[in-house]
């Protein structure tokens, strides 16, 4: 596949329009490589990552978190915030970015979270419609629902709330939602859950009497990657998509920050 088709694809599939204002989605890093024929696909560029793709001999890199979201003032190996494209560049590999617009757009991060912790009836969450919102399984009460999450989800949940209360109506924000609890409350929600929320955004929520599950960054976007690798494959099947061994590694490297 030529660069300019993949980069087509992506625009079809998670177009930009779909971006919060300011994202840094789209093509990172060039190549002057013609044709994409290996596509390594992880959440975060790492250095491990950048390593990773010259060892695997891909093309280019898609991640989830863009790259560059502050100002560069040079672009060295031994700077944290250029050491990985540096290798990409050193070896001619491109980066793409699909970060805000893999949130919101349908079949995305936050319509697989809520498929995995049971919601129906889902529709965008307002005001930004990245997450979602629907309806959780009729008698279900706060702990059945942290049951299922830390079992489709693989993760250890935190909570605010009465374990035994009903749960109803319920939001979902993959990664870093702790900001959207009242937005959450607000839409009508009683329950939110999201990847991460600081000590003030649990207490925010136990003010508004919102029910909080907080599951993880890792654990509340990688599920998206299998369902995206699979429409990418069916897409363009002479393009090789495969998942980073380091996803799982360069994500937990960055879980801290959730109690502050």
């Amino acid at each position: 596949m030529k660069l300019y088709d993949f980069l087509d694809m992506m625009e079809r599939i998670v177009p930009k329009a779909y971006a919060m204002e300011g994202d840094n989605v789209g093509l990172l890093v060039g190549t002057d490589r013609e044709e994409i024929k290996k596509v390594l696909v992880a959440l975060d560029c790492t250095v491990d990552v950048a390593r990773e793709a010259v060892q695997t001999g891909a093309d280019l890199v898609l991640c989830h978190h863009p790259l560059f979201f502050r100002p560069v003032s040079f672009f060295r190996p031994d700077n944290a915030d250029t050491a990985a494209p540096y290798i990409l560049a050193r070896n001619g590999i491109a980066m793409f970015a699909a970060h805000t617009n893999l949130d919101a757009v349908h079949g995305g991060v936050n319509d697989v979270l809520a498929e995995r912790v049971g919601l129906k009836e889902v529709s965008p969450l307002e005001p930004d419609k990245l997450g979602r919102i629907g309806y959780a399984e009729a008698g279900c009460t706060l702990k059945q629902l942290i049951e299922r999450c830390e079992r489709e989800l693989g993760c250890n949940c935190r909570y605010c709330g009465d374990l035994d209360a009903a749960v109803n109506r319920v939001a979902v924000i993959g990664g870093s939602g702790g900001s959207d609890v009242f937005a959450a409350w607000k839409a009508g929600a009683d329950t939110f859950i999201t990847g991460e929320a600081k000590y003030g955004q649990g207490i925010e929520a136990n003010t508004l009497g919102l029910k909080l599950i907080v599951c993880g960054h890792y654990e509340t976007e990688a599920i998206v990657m299998e369902s995206l690798i699979s429409r990418l494959q069916m897409e363009k099947n002479e393009v090789q998509y495969y998942p980073s061994r380091n996803i799982k590694v360069a994500l937990k490297c960055y879980g801290g920050g959730e109690d502050e």
